[in-house]
């Protein structure tokens, strides 16, 4: 009887922990946290994609959030199925998922959208295909364009 051992590389290539992903997704903020209880739970959601080895950028206003999560395969997928998990009633609406060859983002970046000049000429005049910030009228290209516009004059993003 031949038994083969694997080297420590070929076991963490076996689940796609070499795999780079990059997924975006849209939902609408149903739970309507706000203030306090908004920045606990983005902190939890911090420090889990810390954790995790993920980064990410959410940008949110009062109605709906927009969400990209970048990571290994299976770290991403499992953040997927905890935010399904844990938060039943967002129900997010997956608009793009790609391989990537390194992070964009430094950590957890945020944007919370408010009715400031500045916040509705990124949201209103250049991506949205309303009068009021609504990702679900939005292609993935805007939304991906929309979240480069957002964070590009961020010290917090990488490119």
């Amino acid at each position: 009887m031949h038994i083969t051992t694997r080297h420590p590389t070929e076991n963490r290539k076996r689940h796609g922990e070499h795999l780079l992903i990059s997924l975006t997704y849209i939902g609408k903020n149903i739970e309507l946290k706000t203030g306090i209880e908004l920045t606990r739970a983005l902190e939890q959601w911090r420090r889990y994609f810390e954790e995790s080895g993920l980064v990410a950028a959410l940008v949110i206003n009062d109605g709906y959030f927009v969400q990209n999560i970048q990571g290994s395969r299976p770290a991403v997928n499992s953040a997927l199925a905890k935010i399904i998990d844990e938060h039943f009633k967002i129900i997010p609406n997956v608009v793009k998922v790609e391989e990537i060859e390194s992070l964009r983002w430094d950590g957890f970046v945020t944007k919370h959208l408010t009715s400031s000049a500045e916040d509705e000429e990124y949201a209103l005049k250049s991506f949205s295909a309303d009068s009021d910030f609504n990702p679900y009228l939005m292609k993935s290209a805007q939304i991906e364009n929309f979240l480069t516009a957002i964070f590009e004059d961020s010290e917090s993003s990488k490119f």
